[in-house]
């Protein structure tokens, strides 16, 4: 029992913890900041039917153009709020299509998920999306292949947004007292995936807000990921 537990700890550590941990430190294919001051808004877990059409809205208002990290399940069952993102001069990459992480699939299951995404966005809006963003930013060793076709943004700044507790309050706090020029944002306009809060999008819209306004003032830009990452 106790040889079959670390045989298996050492094919997790190969598999995936190693690649993953090799990746993040080492920056290897991936993109975490921007090339230059901007800043950069991403959202990951959507569309939802009910949170995205306010973030649309709310990115409108400040005249902020985004990216979209977007799961082809809800892309299926949404594809309005896929065209609007697109009409309104936001980017468009892909989430996965479950918000699965690659450490729990074969190499082959994350290849028919990022397939079936790609497909799915290309017949909503006509463009084949390159930019990828694999759930919780985890990998396994076979990913690596995927920098080839892909450009894989991850970030440099994450607020919990995912978690109610701390309401709007918390998520602007972390978000002006950690902004740096450069930083790539990663926000939730979904709180269905495991281990989010049901309602922590509205906070995180409310504080977005907040965050749009102030940093209006203080003279930020905001750039799409493809127009900012080094």
């Amino acid at each position: 029992m106790n040889d079959l537990f670390w045989f298996s700890f050492f094919l997790l550590c190969v598999y995936t913890i190693i690649p993953t941990l090799i990746i993040h430190l080492l920056l290897l294919g991936i993109h975490k900041k921007s090339k230059g001051h901007g800043i950069s808004l991403t959202f990951d877990d959507g569309p939802d039917p009910v949170y995205t059409p306010q973030l649309l809205d709310l990115l409108n208002k400040y005249h902020v153009k985004a990216t979209f990290f977007v799961l082809g399940s809800k892309a299926e069952r949404y594809p309005e709020l896929i065209t609007r993102m697109h009409q309104e001069g936001h980017l468009v990459g892909v989430h996965n299509y479950l918000h699965r992480a690659n450490a729990l699939m074969t190499p082959w299951k994350v290849r028919i998920q990022l397939q079936h995404s790609i497909r799915t966005i290309e017949k909503i809006i006509g463009i084949t999306p390159i930019h990828y963003r694999p759930p919780w930013g985890i990998f396994n060793i076979f990913d690596f292949l995927l920098f080839k076709r892909f450009r894989v943004v991850l970030w440099s700044l994450i607020v919990g947004d995912w978690d109610s507790k701390g309401g709007a309050q918390k998520i602007k706090k972390r978000l002006l007292s950690k902004l740096k020029k450069g930083d790539v944002i990663v926000l939730h306009d979904s709180g269905q995936t495991f281990g989010a809060d049901i309602d922590a999008p509205s906070h995180m819209l409310q504080a977005l807000n907040d965050f749009l306004e102030e940093t209006s003032r203080q003279g930020y830009e905001f750039y799409r990921v493809d127009e900012n990452i080094a």
